[in-house]
């Protein structure tokens, strides 16, 4: 009767992991542009009133545009986040603006044919969804007054994407002359940006999503496994049945032998369903437990409801950021809500044992002079669970 009812566990489990997987799919909302071609086209507004740093809005007065678009932009970018663009623009100087510190009384052609680099902050960020910022440098030949000049520049900007193709581009780009014959000047555009030859990765959510589900096909593989293994033990014990039958000596030193067996094999299958549960994660400098801990410490206190005898020793850490002693404390905070949460489940207090370690055994290279992403910071920050006593 209870092998049976074990089966029938195995069975809902199962069902479960299958239904939970279905639910679990990754969608188009969990990829992102990794790398493309952008065309733009647009308009540039040039400052060249020789006070351009100072008074930046000044669109009165310093400001020379035109009515129609005189800006072209074509740019390649990379999954590294760095992208190349060329661009021409076209502008004239305005009689009544002030050019270089001076009323401009002549109507005088600007153009300019400028090469950046830029990098996109979204890759130190995080992705922001629509909103893109970035910086950049390069050089560009102008020729503004009829006096042709090389310059280096300086490019901060922004683009807001209304779709995965189509966005809106904003910049301003600081431009230095590289002789002495022509004043330093500041060119602002504003365009729309069209996105081709788009290659879509996985974003930070996505690969979590897929990571999800390769968790869930394990655990479907491992149920199935069980199901198969408690069904070919069925089998070896109706045959151990029969054999006793025959011998009576052979099917007492057989019990006892698989008694033994059966004992180490229950040890064994219990330190492996502990380690399959997980570690217990924690948020940054928080000693709470999230929605997904709670989940496991539910099993592990089904697990030791279902084995009385059992002991555990639990453990908590943290990551190497603070000061040690900060860390310490912290750690002893994570393992009295871990054991807490347990008692609080009907998991009697002498049956657990706990320690905090802070910061002393990392699971990986993110001490105090290594600098380390987010996500490998999480891995340190846990409570883990070993057998005391079986």
């Amino acid at each position: 009767m209870k092998q049976s009812y074990f089966y029938l566990i195995l069975f809902f489990l199962y069902s479960i992991l299958l239904k939970g997987q279905e639910n679990v799919q990754l969608t188009s909302k969990d990829s992102i542009v990794q790398s493309s071609w952008m065309f733009g086209i647009g308009y540039n507004f040039v400052d060249d009133s020789g006070d351009a740093f100072n008074n930046l809005t000044a669109f009165k007065t310093q400001w020379n545009a035109l009515a129609y678009p005189n800006r072209l932009s074509l740019g390649r970018y990379f999954k590294s986040g760095l992208g190349v663009e060329a661009i021409a623009t076209y502008n004239r100087y305005k009689v009544g603006k002030i050019i270089d510190q001076v009323i401009n009384t002549t109507d005088t052609p600007y153009w300019a044919i400028d090469g950046r680099i830029s990098y996109d902050l979204n890759k130190i960020i995080g992705q922001t969804g629509w909103f893109d910022p970035y910086v950049g440098a390069g050089f560009g030949y102008t020729d503004a007054k009829n006096e042709p000049r090389t310059t280096y520049n300086a490019i901060i900007g922004f683009r807001a994407w209304l779709s995965e193709r189509i966005g809106l581009d904003f910049s301003s780009s600081g431009k230095w002359r590289t002789g002495d014959k022509a004043t330093n000047h500041i060119q602002h555009a504003a365009g729309i940006v069209y996105q081709f030859g788009i290659e879509k990765g996985l974003s930070k959510k996505g690969e979590e999503k897929l990571a999800l589900i390769n968790a869930l096909e394990k655990e479907q593989q491992r149920v199935k496994d069980s199901l198969s293994a408690d069904k070919a033990e069925k089998e070896a014990k109706a045959l151990a049945e029969r054999l006793a039958k025959e011998k009576e000596l052979t099917m007492l030193a057989n019990i006892e032998k698989e008694a033994q067996q059966e004992k180490i094999k229950r040890k064994q299958s219990i330190e492996q369903a502990i380690r399959d549960l997980g570690f217990v994660y924690f948020d940054l400098n928080s000693s709470y437990l999230n929605s997904k801990s709670k989940r496991i410490l539910d099993n592990l206190a089904k697990l030791l409801k279902e084995t009385p005898e059992l002991q555990l020793k639990v453990s908590s850490h943290t990551d190497s950021r603070g000061k040690s002693n900060y860390n310490k404390w912290l750690s002893q905070r994570r393992v009295n809500r871990t054991v807490a949460y347990l008692i609080d489940q009907g998991i009697s207090e002498s049956r657990l044992t706990k320690e905090a370690y802070g910061e002393e055994h990392l699971l990986n290279d993110c001490d105090d002079n290594t600098y380390c992403p987010e996500e490998k910071h999480q891995i340190n920050r846990r409570s883990e669970f070993s057998v005391v006593n079986f």
